[in-house]
């Protein structure tokens, strides 16, 4: 046991003395040549000839009070466009699907009543029967019904034909909530825009598209908002672009 012991101790003090026999040479630290090596061996730094080195021209100083301050144009406000109100033209009311009437024949009580436009644009009234009424004024309406009375009925009838209750308004698009309301008098685009609960967040506020059924064919035109609404208009709120 002890001989195993002497033995790692001597090979231990053999092994420090050989590394303590062993010269330690440094480096430079930037040419990473030993000390004592050739002076030779190291690089040497590469040395341009003046002639070759790149010159950039210098500009010339400018002398105080020559610069210019660049110009830019000032942006002009643009104000908002003006429209001028559509004048749509003007047509007597004609009645149609929806509108109620008061019909009164003088010294007749069994005829004079409320009666309703039908969805086929037609009255219905005793001894008579179906009268038309879409497309007709109501002085239009009247002289039709003296026609038919004569007919055998009433030798000379006098009629008069009165609007009790408009037909309603359409209105579509970017409101709150679309779809068909009653009439109200002196109504524009903006109060049927109220009455539809206002505009959406996408709606274009300036104008709207309105459709009057004329006879013998609609009507459309894009009006402003305080452009009067008719009884049967349908107005279209569009969405803004940007």
């Amino acid at each position: 046991m002890w001989l195993g012991r002497l033995l790692l101790i001597s090979l231990a003090v053999g092994a420090a003395a050989g590394c303590a026999r062993q010269p330690v040479q440094p480096y430079y630290a930037q040419t990473g040549y030993p000390v004592g090596a050739p002076i030779a061996a190291a690089p040497l730094p590469q040395v341009i000839p003046p002639q070759q080195v790149a010159r950039v021209p210098v500009p010339a100083p400018r002398p105080v009070g020559s610069y210019q301050v660049a110009q830019y144009p000032v942006p002009v406000p643009i104000a908002p466009p003006q429209y001028a109100p559509v004048m749509l033209p003007e047509q007597p009311y004609t009645l149609g699907s929806g509108d109620r009437l008061r019909i009164v024949v003088f010294g007749q009580e069994g005829l004079t009543n409320l009666y309703a436009v039908d969805a086929n644009g037609n009255i219905t009234m005793p001894l008579i029967g179906l009268v038309p009424a879409q497309g007709a004024t109501t002085q239009q309406l009247a002289g039709a019904i003296g026609a038919r009375l004569r007919q055998g009925f009433i030798r000379e009838p006098s009629v008069a034909v009165e609007i009790e209750l408009y037909r309603p308004f359409f209105i579509l698009g970017e409101v709150v909530f679309p779809g068909q309301y009653p009439y109200v008098a002196n109504m524009t685009a903006e109060t049927a825009v109220a009455i539809a609960g206002g505009f959406t967040p996408r709606a274009k506020k300036s104008l709207v598209d309105l459709t009057r059924p004329f006879t013998p064919q609609a009507l459309r035109a894009t009006v402003p908002l305080h452009t009067p609404v008719r009884p049967g208009d349908t107005i279209y709120v569009a969405e803004r672009w940007f």
